[in-house]
């Protein structure tokens, strides 16, 4: 495969320097793991696909959405950039008796990988935006849409960027979780330029005495209307957008079918 160093070495050394401490994003990570996967369920069942359909979580990360639609019982593959959440994620799979087959990849160039075709490709918790030009982003969406089978389905989860390039927020909520011995407190902070922002994640682990962890990564903000005319011009031929206050997921959620 190409080498593409602008997006994908960074992105690779942020995932993979955070990979083992992902799963600090939850107060309860197997809890999220089983919600997501009834969350994703129910959109495949809404989008008439049964429980065997063939599964590509392209954006894959620690396995969150991967581990719990395998222990659901779909057919799963399972890729990412980084080859540290691979590892990761492999092994949490082992842990809770999953079966899944895992790969690494970028998913500008799928088909590098997968050659064969999928009835469901998903890519959540905003990792398209991720790439750092339009030109990247159109070649991620025509990689992802070229892995379904004609009537299949692409399911992605992405940021509000339409409502937050209205403001340019210089930081989000931080997120407070109780531990045993004290608190975890996580928040990002957000350093803009044009449409593209660096993200520094913050991660403070308080039992007494404090430590913190940081990690930086860069995004481009996505409209609505960019993503939904790339997914159309990749040969979709139905997009739908679903919303928090429809869905109870806490980023609106794309739904594309070919």
């Amino acid at each position: 495969m190409a080498e593409r160093p602008v997006v994908a070495d960074v992105t690779q050394h942020f995932y993979d320097s955070m990979a083992s401490k992902y799963d600090l994003f939850y107060s309860d990570w197997d809890a999220a793991v089983q919600d997501e996967a009834v969350f994703l369920q129910k959109l495949f069942r809404e989008q008439g696909f049964r429980d065997d359909a063939r599964v590509l979580d392209c954006a894959c990360g620690i396995g969150t959405q991967a581990i719990g639609l395998a222990l659901l019982g779909y057919p799963v593959t399972a890729s990412d950039l980084s080859a540290g959440e691979i590892v990761e994620a492999k092994r949490r799979a082992a842990a809770r008796r999953a079966s899944l087959r895992f790969a690494q990849a970028d998913f500008r160039a799928l088909a590098d990988v997968f050659p064969e075709q999928y009835d469901i490709v998903i890519a959540m918790d905003n990792a398209l935006p991720h790439m750092l030009t339009h030109e990247d982003f159109v070649q991620a969406v025509r990689s992802i849409i070229g892995r379904l089978r004609t009537g299949g389905m692409f399911a992605a989860s992405i940021r509000d960027y339409d409502a937050l390039l209205a403001e340019k927020p210089a930081f989000s909520p931080p997120y407070v979780h109780k531990t045993e011995t004290g608190q975890r407190v996580l928040f990002q902070t957000w350093d803009w330029i044009g449409e593209n922002y660096r993200f520094t994640q913050y991660i403070i682990e308080d039992d007494g005495e404090a430590s913190v962890s940081k990690f930086s990564c860069e995004y481009r903000a996505t409209r609505r209307e960019e993503l939904t005319q790339a997914l159309y011009d990749a040969g979709c031929r139905e997009v739908i957008w679903k919303f928090p206050e429809q869905t109870g997921f806490y980023q609106p959620v794309v739904i594309a079918k070919t």
